[in-house]
């Protein structure tokens, strides 16, 4: 069986961020599962606010072509959306949409999100975890993009004292429920990689 590769990153580029955090828990999780897996942080990809007429006058900024191609060599995509207004960051949307105007050659549109699978996760300090932005993640994805995405997620309420000093999550319930999202991940990327 080949290794799936899987890219990690969090829609929040915050010193501090509690979606960073989920997001390097669950790369060691899918290291520990032997997937090849690609922490990222925004940060590293700045891109501008899309706006069309930008991109009929420059192009498409080389940071999104970057994070497309990047896109295209997993097998999966684990991302960790902090939630906005019960909604997604204008960051991880404005990364979204911008992956989805990349088109190369003769590559179908949206290639980014074919082809692979995706598994969300959210951490917040307030009571839902985040969980109304993986509503309104999934949609961008599956609706917007044609992305499949896992029905398995994991978020993760009260943020602030969810993580122990070595950064694991400290209740064993929300433990176990990302050990399962990454272990369905794996094993669904895996399906990609074969």
């Amino acid at each position: 069986m080949s290794q799936p590769r899987i890219l990690v990153f969090a829609g929040s580029v915050r010193t501090g961020s509690f979606n960073a955090r989920l997001a390097a828990l669950a790369a060691k999780e899918l290291t520990r599962l032997d997937a090849e897996v690609t922490l990222i942080s925004l940060v590293d990809f700045p891109l501008p606010l899309y706006n069309a007429d930008a991109e009929a006058e420059s192009g498409v900024p080389e940071n999104a072509v970057k994070l497309k191609r990047l896109f295209c060599r997993q097998h999966g995509v684990f991302i960790a959306s902090p939630e906005y207004n019960a909604s997604i960051t204008p960051l991880l949307k404005n990364t979204l949409d911008w992956i989805s105007r990349v088109r190369e050659g003769r590559e179908p549109p949206l290639a980014a999100f074919k082809n692979r699978v995706f598994a969300l996760g959210a951490a917040s300090n307030g009571t839902y975890g985040g969980m109304r932005s993986l509503i309104a993640l999934r949609q961008v994805l599956e609706l917007g993009c044609g992305a499949l995405v896992l029905p398995e997620q994991i978020a993760v309420r009260e943020a602030a004292v969810a993580f122990d000093e070595m950064d694991n999550l400290k209740d064993e319930r929300t433990a176990r429920l990302l050990t399962a999202v990454t272990e369905r991940l794996v094993e669904a990327a895996q399906r990609f990689a074969s």
